[in-house]
C-alpha cells in the first residue's frame, strides 16, 4: 500500500473570502503533501505496505490499531486522514444548514443546531495549541459526540479515551497553518467563517454510513 496525495475537489480560491487561496495552497501542497510522503517512508517494509485493496479502508484500519505503531506513523497517518477528511468537508456551495436526517440527529444529541454550533465552536476555540475539533458517531452508544484532539490524532484512533472514540463525520483543523496567513491569531474568526463552507451533504452521508449495521 502506497498512500496517494489527493487533489482538492475545488480550486484553491474557491473558498474565499472564508479561507484564502494562498492558505489553501500552502496547507494542501506543503503540509498535507509532507504527511503523505512521511507516511509512505515510515511504513516501508512493514505489514501496512503489503496491504492490497482500498486505500481508505487500509488507512482506517491502521488508525484503529495505531497504538501498535510508532509515533512517526501515528502522526503522519493521522495527518493524511485528517486533511483528506477536512478537504471533503468543505464546499463553496454550502447549504449552511444540515439535511433533515443529520439535523434530527443533532437535535437528539444536543437539543438544537444552535447549541451544537456553540459546543463545537467552543471545542475548536479551546483546543490548546495545535489540533482538531470533531463531530463523531460515538463508538460507545451510537449518538453524536463533540470532542477535540491534539496534533493529528482523531476519534478513530485506539489511543483516544474510550468515551471520545467514534466515527468522525465533521472535523475542523485548528492548527495555526490552517488559518494564520489570513486570520493571524484570530482563531475565533476562522471558526466562525468555517460555518459558511461546510459540505453538509457529505457530513450527512457520513452519518448515514456510520449508522449502518
Amino acid at each position: 500500500m502506497i498512500f496517494a496525495f489527493p487533489s482538492l475537489p475545488y480550486s484553491y480560491n474557491a473558498l474565499e473570502p472564508y479561507i484564502d487561496a494562498r492558505t489553501m495552497e500552502v496547507h494542501h501542497t506543503k503540509h498535507h503533501q509532507t504527511y503523505v510522503s512521511n507516511l509512505n517512508q515510515a511504513i516501508a517494509g512493514t505489514a501496512v505496505a503489503a496491504v492490497e485493496g482500498s486505500e481508505l479502508l487500509a488507512l482506517n484500519e491502521l488508525l484503529k490499531t495505531i497504538s501498535s505503531y510508532n509515533t512517526t506513523i501515528r502522526n503522519n497517518a493521522g495527518g493524511h486522514f485528517n486533511h483528506s477528511f477536512f478537504w471533503n468537508s468543505l464546499t463553496p456551495y454550502s447549504s449552511k444548514i444540515p439535511g433533515s436526517t443529520l439535523l434530527k440527529a443533532i437535535a437528539c444529541s444536543f437539543g438544537s443546531f444552535e447549541v451544537f454550533q456553540k459546543l463545537f465552536s467552543t471545542a475548536a476555540a479551546t483546543r490548546f495549541g495545535s489540533g482538531w475539533a470533531w463531530l463523531s458517531v460515538s463508538k460507545k452508544d451510537g449518538g453524536l459526540i463533540i470532542s477535540s484532539t491534539a496534533n493529528q490524532d482523531n476519534p478513530l484512533m485506539d489511543v483516544i479515551p474510550d468515551e471520545k472514540q467514534g466515527i468522525p463525520i465533521l472535523g475542523l483543523d485548528v492548527w495555526e497553518h490552517a488559518y494564520y496567513l489570513f486570520y493571524q491569531n484570530r482563531r475565533q474568526e476562522y471558526i466562525e467563517a468555517f460555518w459558511n463552507i461546510i459540505h453538509w451533504e457529505v457530513v450527512e452521508h457520513r452519518l448515514i454510513e456510520a449508522m449502518k449495521p
